[in-house]
């Protein structure tokens, strides 16, 4: 860890818990900050701020005090989740009081560079295969964000020896004022968590927060299939490495059907790539370029791409019996995840989907519904999931219990070759606390089979 004194002797002001407020402020107290914590949830029901307190940090529970910032604090670190229009964060900046999430604190004492990934879709997935790549290279790599360890915690341990791989989101992406990462990847940007950004266009400007600092000795891996990413990386200053899966290309990383190319030369076959659907091809080039920028040889990143079967829940292999095989793609809770699943199989699909029902349709679907030979759905929307699959010509549909009962009644369903594919387009809460645990019981009905 670069011992970074700016922060010495320097009210700061940690608002909101969980595990990035507690990794905050843990470091901050060990920069020699003067650390203040609030949380909403009461102090004797908080054991994290209760361990905070035994280390001498200051800490106040249960409310939001309106007189908090008169203690003249100098810096704000938020939790990602909290929004710009909470009373203190608005009234911070009205006092001009810099505003940061916990991202820019890794950046601040990193010994090591940082590679960060962001974008709407397939975010994990590349932070996973970089992760996977750079270790089998023997790189030494750590990772971070929302797939691993708290950022600043990682980075307080991390040496120049060690690469951080760190998947940001637009929330955290907000809070930064010097974060450089030396590889940044903007994997794609479609409409996402306008709740919290209010615009489009303010959602793209925050995942922008990647590259805005980068430079001419630093690198920016982007999708050039899509024109809105092209249109904000023409503003970065960082050498630009474009990945495109739809052919071949002289710059950057390609693919056609059967090779992927590094300028625009021969660099690998994809017979071996175990990863289906064109969305993970695009993930897989995002992957190899930050892997071949790093320096890494081709041999070891071609014996991850050839076992690398998925992250759990995001369209994952579990397993071949009797011919079919199964995948969980859990982590689809809306249309679009679920249509990018479906588009990347060509073989007859059993969808299994369903789940909380926020009034949406399910037409975003119907071009995509082409493979599917029947439906078994379940949860709130499983009779609407139904009745769209008979709209589209899908005579072959059950309603089931729940994701359990689903593998059962998609056996008599499918023949020898057919996928078997848990994607439901749907959040879980009806029936499921997370969508961890709408796959994991998916998985273990499979696996009992």
């Amino acid at each position: 860890m670069i011992q970074y004194s700016k922060l010495q002797h320097k009210k700061v002001l940690v608002l909101g818990l969980a595990k990035s407020g507690v990794a905050a402020a843990e470091l901050l107290h060990q920069l020699g900050a003067f650390v203040t914590v609030n949380d909403s949830k009461p102090f004797d029901e908080n054991p994290q701020a209760q361990q905070l307190l035994q280390k001498g940090i200051t800490v106040i529970c249960g409310r939001h005090p309106e007189d908090l910032l008169d203690e003249g604090f100098e810096l704000i670190v938020k939790n990602p989740g909290i929004p710009y229009t909470n009373p203190i964060i608005e009234d911070a900046l009205k006092r001009e009081i810099p505003v940061i999430t916990e991202v820019e604190l890794a950046y601040l004492v990193s010994e090591a560079p940082i590679i960060g990934i962001t974008g709407t879709n397939g975010k994990t997935t590349t932070t996973t295969l970089i992760y996977d790549m750079l270790k089998n290279a023997n790189r030494h790599p750590l990772i971070a964000g929302n797939i691993g360890t708290v950022a600043c915690g990682v980075a307080a341990e991390a040496t120049a020896e060690n690469v951080i791989v760190t998947e940001l989101s637009s929330f955290q992406l907000m809070g930064t004022i010097e974060f450089k990462p030396k590889i940044a990847i903007l994997t794609n940007l479609y409409d996402a968590h306008l709740d919290y950004h209010g615009t489009f266009e303010q959602y793209a400007e925050a995942k922008f927060g990647i590259t805005k600092n980068q430079g001419e000795t630093d690198w920016l891996i982007f999708n050039a299939e899509q024109e809105i990413v092209k249109k904000y990386a023409s503003r970065s200053k960082a050498k630009k490495v474009p990945f495109n899966a739809s052919g071949r290309t002289e710059h950057g990383i390609s693919a056609d059907n059967t090779t992927i190319y590094w300028q625009g030369e021969p660099y690998l076959s994809r017979v071996n790539i175990a990863l289906p659907g064109k969305h993970n091809l695009e993930n897989i080039l995002a992957a190899l370029a930050a892997c071949i920028i790093y320096g890494c040889d081709k041999s070891p990143l071609e014996e991850v791409l050839k076992t690398f079967t998925g992250v759990r829940h995001r369209t994952q292999f579990v397993r071949e019996w009797n011919g079919r095989k199964f995948y969980n793609d859990s982590k689809a809770t809306n249309c679009l995840a679920t249509k990018v699943a479906l588009e990347a199989f060509n073989q007859p699909i059993v969808l299994l989907a369903g789940g909380l029902d926020r009034g949406h349709s399910f037409e975003e679907l119907r071009e995509s519904m082409k493979n599917v030979k029947a439906v078994v759905a379940f949860g709130d929307t499983g009779e609407r999931f139904i009745e769209f699959a008979k709209s589209c010509g899908i005579e072959k549909t059950i309603l089931a219990k729940n994701v359990e009962d689903a593998v059962s009644l998609s056996i008599p369903l499918s023949e020898i070759g057919d996928i078997i594919l848990l994607s439901p387009a749907c959040a879980s809460w009806d029936q499921y606390k997370s969508f961890e645990v709408r796959g994991d019981l998916f998985i273990q009905e499979v696996m009992n089979l």
